[in-house]
């Protein structure tokens, strides 16, 4: 995992084509499986898809003394608060969106087939709803017309397409009526071009906008056209609906709060991190906790937090898949937050919060947690266990409750056969399963979930979880375990 920083993005930068009259950059954001496109030519500039903070697209303009021309949007992002309006108010660029959008602040709307000059290219709106009914994809025509490269969005993946739930209460439509829009949105705008153009989308695996993407980030249209599930020549409409329908996973309860904040407006990052990046001693801190709702969110690594932290706090490390959780466990963007974190890394956590629009950061402890311990503060700890502890404890005591908080599909394919699954995406009815007067043991894949989770229900009163440290991968490596018959997890629908 690339750790994320506030000024370079936690990008991985590539420089996918340099032409003597264009330079396309792509930078990736680990964290958000997200990709960021900043495309260059003849002292103008465009920046498709930007993140929160924007430091860096107008560090690369100056650098280049190019003039940020537009600011194109694929649509109403659902995963993070995009940086479209500090992008635009700080250098005068034009926001444009596809055909159909309704923000509340100044955008060109474009019509489907409009052209925008940047430098010697240009680029070719495409309308291709489905996803979202205004998402669109920007199709780079080179110096002379020719077509090479489509800037896709969640239109097309890399081994996937855009989900068709997420915009149905806006549509006003059923996820099987949005598939069939996009079915027809590929059949007619992408699928039609030719083979060699490079498809650079908006995410790759990792993100919660589709279901199975690629780990590779870019791709000609022609090998995914071979590919592809979703991009079947010998595909009906009825096939494409029920295979891309099939399986999704109930969304983060923040997505519709993010697409908000995208079509609607948001605080500046500069007022957003000048509100977070606020140092607290730990009295001041506890007053704090104690005169707001304040949530302690701890982002040190799990054994760090199961060794010492504040009561009541909850653990999500900054290591990890940490935005999406964020998303996932953290129902209400406007959540005050107090943080706890790695010394020196509290910009970097404010910074990854305001990507998913938690603003309401009101400072760090400063000192982190040792300052908080020195200071003679309460303190709380979770205990862990290894597996060849577990499985000790296992062979004396057979009934002993085990709860695998992975995902279901993760459960299904392999795990423990005396373990009950209790995912932490689910925790709320998960928590329904666990006994509150009897010791039991938690594990998740590696020890990231399980701390997530433990800590949760710490914070709820249950003080009898036990962690197993390296999780599933720890108990299989250790070969002592009775396990299911490994299922592998493409077969399961």
């Amino acid at each position: 995992m690339v750790n994320c920083k506030p000024h370079d993005l936690c990008s991985i930068k590539l420089y996918l084509s340099t032409y003597s009259f264009m330079k396309i950059e792509q930078i990736y954001t680990g964290c958000l499986a997200q990709g960021a496109y900043y495309i260059e030519s003849e002292g103008e500039a465009v920046v498709i898809d930007p993140l929160r903070e924007v430091t860096a697209y107008l560090e690369k303009a100056e650098k280049a003394n190019a003039t940020i021309k537009y600011v194109f949007e694929t649509h109403f992002h659902a995963d993070f608060v995009s940086g479209h309006l500090d992008l635009s108010k700080k250098t005068g660029a034009t926001i444009v969106y596809g055909p159909t959008a309704q923000p509340t602040f100044d955008a060109h709307i474009a019509q489907d087939g409009e052209i925008f000059k940047v430098g010697k290219i240009s680029f070719r709106v495409l309308h291709t709803p489905g996803h979202t009914m205004e998402s669109a994809c920007y199709l780079l025509l080179d110096e002379n017309g020719q077509e090479k490269a489509l800037f896709s969005g969640d239109t097309l993946f890399i081994g996937d397409v855009g989900r068709p739930d997420l915009a149905q209460k806006a549509a006003h439509m059923t996820q099987e009526q949005l598939a069939e829009t996009l079915f027809d949105s590929l059949r007619t705008k992408v699928m039609t071009l030719p083979d060699d153009i490079i498809v650079y989308p908006a995410h790759g695996a990792g993100s919660a906008c589709g279901k199975n993407m690629s780990k590779e980030t870019y791709d000609t249209l022609g090998h995914q056209k071979s590919v592809n599930y979703a991009l079947r020549a010998d595909m009906t409409k009825a096939e494409f609906v029920k295979e891309v329908t099939n399986g999704l996973m109930a969304p983060p309860a923040y997505f519709p709060l993010n697409v908000a904040m995208n079509k609607h407006g948001y605080d500046s990052i500069d007022d957003v991190m000048k509100r977070g990046n606020h140092a607290l001693s730990p009295r001041a801190f506890e007053v704090a906790a104690n005169e707001t709702d304040a949530l302690i969110l701890d982002t040190r690594d799990p054994q760090s937090f199961s060794e010492g932290f504040i009561p009541n706090s909850i653990n999500i490390g900054i290591d990890g898949s940490f935005a999406p959780w964020v998303g996932a466990l953290i129902p209400d963007v406007k959540q005050q937050i107090l943080l706890v974190t790695a010394p020196g890394r509290e910009e970097e956590v404010v910074t990854r919060l305001a990507r998913v629009g938690y603003d309401y950061c009101l400072g760090y402890l400063d000192g982190s947690f040792e300052a908080w311990k020195a200071a003679g503060m309460e303190i709380d700890t979770i205990e862990r266990i290894n597996a060849d502890e577990l499985h000790d404890i296992m062979a004396a005591h057979p009934d002993v409750p085990v709860f695998d908080v992975r995902k279901p599909g993760e459960f299904t394919s392999e795990h423990i056969k005396s373990a009950e699954s209790a995912p932490l995406d689910n925790i709320n009815e998960a928590m329904l399963e666990i006994p509150k007067n009897k010791t039991a043991y938690i594990h998740c894949a590696g020890g990231y979930r399980s701390m997530i989770f433990a800590s949760i229900l710490r914070a709820r009163g249950y003080d009898n979880l036990i962690d197993v440290i390296g999780g599933f991968k720890a108990i299989k490596d250790s070969e002592k375990f009775e396990l299911t018959n490994y299922v592998c997890p493409s077969t399961i629908a």
